[in-house]
């Protein structure tokens, strides 16, 4: 949860995000590319959500992609970790975004909604997922 201030003074707590990107077959970066482009994420960094990647890539593969892509990630782990990651992040809802059944299977079993990286899946996402607060 992050913390914010309102006009009179009174500290309110404001529902955060938490959405984990797989990388290959998911994003746009991937081996092979996915339909997730790397806009999206600095669209959920920019929206405040707690982001970060959940790969079957070597932890420091992820991190040097993220440092590469300029993109200050919360977390990288494995998609075994994935469960840490819930534990070590208070957030109002968790997403994974994959493409394969391992995605669904780690992300569902760590109490994850999982979104599938694919072309008609994608408008099963949530709307608001990744929608700019209105004025």
């Amino acid at each position: 949860m992050r913390r914010t201030l309102d006009v009179v003074g009174i500290q309110t707590v404001s529902p955060v995000t938490l959405v984990s990107f797989d990388i290959d077959g998911t994003l746009e970066v991937g081996e092979p590319p996915g339909i997730v482009p790397v806009t999206l994420v600095r669209t959920a960094k920019r929206l405040g959500y707690i982001v970060g990647s959940c790969s079957d890539r070597p932890i420091s593969y992820q991190r040097e992609l993220w440092e590469r892509l300029r993109i200050a990630v919360d977390f990288t782990v494995l998609k075994h970790q994935l469960a840490d990651v819930k534990g070590r992040f208070s957030a109002a809802v968790y997403y994974h975004i994959g493409d394969t059944d391992t995605d669904d299977f780690y992300a569902t079993g760590a109490g994850f909604s999982f979104l599938k990286a694919a072309t008609p899946a994608r408008r099963y996402w949530p709307s608001e997922l990744f929608a700019e607060p209105s004025g």
